[in-house]
């Protein structure tokens, strides 16, 4: 036999036992790209920086609030509430935050701008932040931390004291949207769907025809008037 011939064949020889040891067929080889294809589509992006927002209805950030030591912080001094530059949906977010005593602000998602519409949360279900033990609004059971604010209280609370770092993880699928607080799923509920129509109906949001209905829209972190500060912000879509 010619010498290249028996080499060409026995390295084809050699790949088909390769192929055949392994057990991947060119169908899983491609089923494994796509996979791959999949996770590097969803990597988290990092909105820990003050180049990532702006405040509502606005270009620009206020000064009040900052940016140290990779730690977003609003002094209390009438910052403003601020929203990501670009829209979102189907995502997961994950933070770091903590509350001044006494404290108050939240996490706003879907927000929409509009001249006809007011502040963020006329269009933004919200996921509560606030000092359960000092701040008065907190003794209402559906305005404490992890709460959906004023919709639906948690079904368990996990909130560390005020000055301490909590944990926060929004996932948003769709109309499905679930709130973590220190490793526990704590609030679940479905957007649009009649039990939480009937939890809207019952809410300080019943006259609100805009809220909670934004398929797609900023992130926003809200400006109470008291200091807060925030860490760790990333976000990714599903």
């Amino acid at each position: 036999m010619n010498k290249h011939l028996f080499l060409a064949l026995s390295g084809l020889t050699f790949s088909a036992f390769v192929a055949c040891s392994s057990g991947e067929t060119s169908s899983e080889t491609a089923t494994a790209a796509d996979s791959t294809s999949e996770t590097s589509s969803s990597e988290w992006e990092d909105l820990t920086s003050l180049d990532k927002w702006r405040n509502y209805k606005a270009d620009t950030i206020s000064g009040s609030w900052q940016l140290e030591d990779g730690v977003l912080a609003l002094n209390g001094k009438g910052g403003g509430d601020i929203i990501t530059k670009e829209e979102y949906d189907n995502f997961e977010l994950e933070l770091d935050w903590k509350i001044s005593e006494g404290g108050n602000s939240g996490l706003f998602f879907n927000v929409i701008e509009a001249d006809s519409i007011g502040p963020a949360y006329h269009t933004g279900p919200e996921y509560q932040f606030i000092d359960d033990e000092r701040h008065a609004d907190a003794k209402n059971r559906k305005h404490r931390s992890g709460d959906n604010y004023d919709v639906q209280q948690a079904t368990t609370e996990t909130v560390k004291p005020a000055g301490e770092w909590n944990t926060t993880r929004l996932i948003v699928n769709g109309d499905h949207v679930e709130h973590y607080l220190n490793g526990e799923k704590i609030v679940e509920y479905d957007l649009g769907s009649p039990a939480w129509q009937d939890s809207v109906a019952n809410s300080k949001f019943a006259e609100i025809s805009t809220y909670g209905t934004a398929e797609k829209g900023h992130i926003a972190l809200q400006d109470h008037g008291d200091p807060v500060w925030f860490r760790n912000i990333r976000i990714r879509e599903m």
